[in-house]
C-alpha cells in the first residue's frame, strides 16, 4: 500500500504508528469485545480512555489546575458563539485583531451579543502579516481580547503574544496547538478545533480558567454553556467518542518522541528546510512577511497562475497531495503540521526543486 505526502491543511495526516495501532484495535480495544465506536460512554472502560486523555493533554500542555479543560463538538466555529455568551458578561465589551478569514468569523459572531472592537487587522495586505500591537491600543474594560494565533489560510503566527494588562486573552489555536510551547496561564481562554494537530474532524478542545466560567447569559442556551460541561466532566451528552480516543493515541506517541518541546524543535526544521528553499528559489516565493511566518502553513507561489495549476497537477501525481492554495491566496499551501515527517518536507522540497528546473 502507498502512502501519498498529504498537505491538507485539515482535516490532516496523522501519525502512521496511530492508524496502525487504531486498526490493530478496531474490532477490540484491549481484550474487551468491542471497537471504541460501540462503547458506551458511560462504561468505565471509555472513562478511562477520556479521562486518559484529558490527563495526558494537561501533562503535555503544563496545564495549571486552575483550568478547565472540555472536549466539544461543533468545531472551533461554535467558539465564536460559546465565547461571547459566556464571558462577554460584565461590560459586554471585546476587542478583536483581525488576522485572518475566521478571526473575521469570531468578531462578526461576537457582535451579535454585545460591543466589539477592532483593534488592529492585517486585511490591508491580504493578511501576510501580524499587525504590531501595544497595550495601550485594548480597552481596560473589554471583557476580553481575541486573536487567532496561528492563520491556516494565510501563514501567519503571533512570535508574542500581546499585553492585555487585566483583560483575558483568548485564541484560537487550531492549527498549532501542542506544535510549540506556549504558556496556558497567558491566556484566559484557549480552544482548538482537532483536525489538524490531534484528531480527526469532529473534536473541539477548550481550555479555560476557572474563575471565568459560572456567569453566562441568560439566554445562553445548556449546550453552550461552560457551566454545563463542568459539572459533567464533558459527557452532558455523548461526546464524540471515537476522535477522543484517537486524540489520546496521537498525545501517546507525541509523549513517546520527547513532548511539545521535542515536537517543536522537529517542526523549526521542517519549516526551515521550506523557507530557506523558498528564499533561494527564482521562481517559488513566500507570501507572508518573514518575521510572521507559520510552522504549520507554508504558502508560496510562482509567477504565473499557468505554473501555479501545472505545479499543483503535477505534484499530484509525484503523491504530493492537497498543495492548491486557499482560493483568498492562490498558489499553493503547504501545511506541514506535527505528523508530517521531515522526510516529507524534504521530499517536497527537492520535487520543487526539479520542477523549477525543468520549468525555467
Amino acid at each position: 500500500m502507498n502512502r501519498v505526502y498529504n498537505f491538507s491543511a485539515g482535516p490532516s495526516m496523522l501519525p502512521e504508528s496511530v492508524l496502525k495501532k487504531a486498526a490493530d484495535e478496531m474490532l477490540s480495544y484491549e481484550g474487551c469485545g468491542m471497537s471504541v465506536m460501540e462503547m458506551s460512554h458511560r462504561s468505565k472502560v471509555y472513562e478511562s480512555i477520556i479521562y486518559g486523555a484529558e490527563e495526558l493533554l494537561r501533562e503535555l500542555m503544563n496545564i495549571p489546575e486552575d483550568y478547565y479543560v472540555f472536549f466539544l463538538q461543533g468545531g472551533a466555529s461554535s467558539q465564536f458563539s460559546m465565547i461571547p455568551m459566556n464571558l462577554m458578561n460584565k461590560n459586554n465589551k471585546a476587542d478583536f485583531v483581525i488576522t485572518g478569514q475566521w478571526a473575521k468569523k469570531a468578531f462578526s459572531e461576537a457582535s451579535r451579543y454585545g460591543q466589539t472592537r477592532k483593534v488592529a487587522s492585517s486585511e490591508d495586505a491580504v493578511f501576510n502579516y501580524i499587525p504590531k500591537l501595544d497595550k495601550s491600543m485594548f480597552d481596560p474594560e473589554a471583557d476580553y481580547v481575541h486573536i487567532t494565533h496561528n492563520n491556516t489560510i494565510y501563514g501567519t503566527r503571533y512570535t508574542s503574544l500581546p499585553d492585555t494588562g487585566k483583560v483575558p486573552l483568548i485564541a484560537d489555536v487550531s492549527s498549532d496547538i501542542l506544535s510549540e510551547v506556549i504558556d496556558v496561564s497567558k491566556f484566559g481562554l484557549i480552544y482548538a478545533g482537532a483536525q489538524k494537530n490531534m484528531a480527526p474532524a469532529g473534536l473541539t478542545v477548550v481550555i479555560v480558567k476557572k474563575d471565568l466560567v459560572g456567569n453566562a447569559m441568560d439566554f445562553t442556551p445548556v449546550m453552550l454553556n461552560y457551566a454545563t460541561h463542568v459539572k459533567d466532566r464533558s459527557m452532558y451528552n455523548t461526546p464524540p467518542t471515537y476522535c477522543i480516543y484517537i486524540m489520546k493515541l496521537v498525545l501517546e506517541w507525541l509523549k513517546g518522541l520527547g513532548g511539545v518541546p521535542a515536537m517543536q524543535k522537529i517542526n523549526e526544521e521542517k519549516a526551515s528546510v521550506l523557507y530557506n528553499f523558498l528564499d533561494s528559489s527564482d521562481m517559488f516565493k513566500g507570501t507572508v512577511v518573514k518575521e510572521d511566518r507559520s510552522m504549520m502553513n507554508v504558502p508560496f507561489v510562482c509567477p504565473t497562475e499557468e505554473l501555479n495549476a501545472k505545479f499543483v497537477a503535477e505534484a499530484i501525481g509525484a503523491g504530493f497531495v492537497n498543495l492548491k492554495g486557499h482560493r483568498t491566496v492562490g498558489g499553493m499551501r503547504a501545511s506541514i503540521y506535527n505528523a508530517m515527517p521531515r522526510e516529507g518536507v524534504v521530499k517536497l522540497v527537492e520535487f520543487m526543486k526539479d520542477f523549477e528546473t525543468k520549468n525555467k
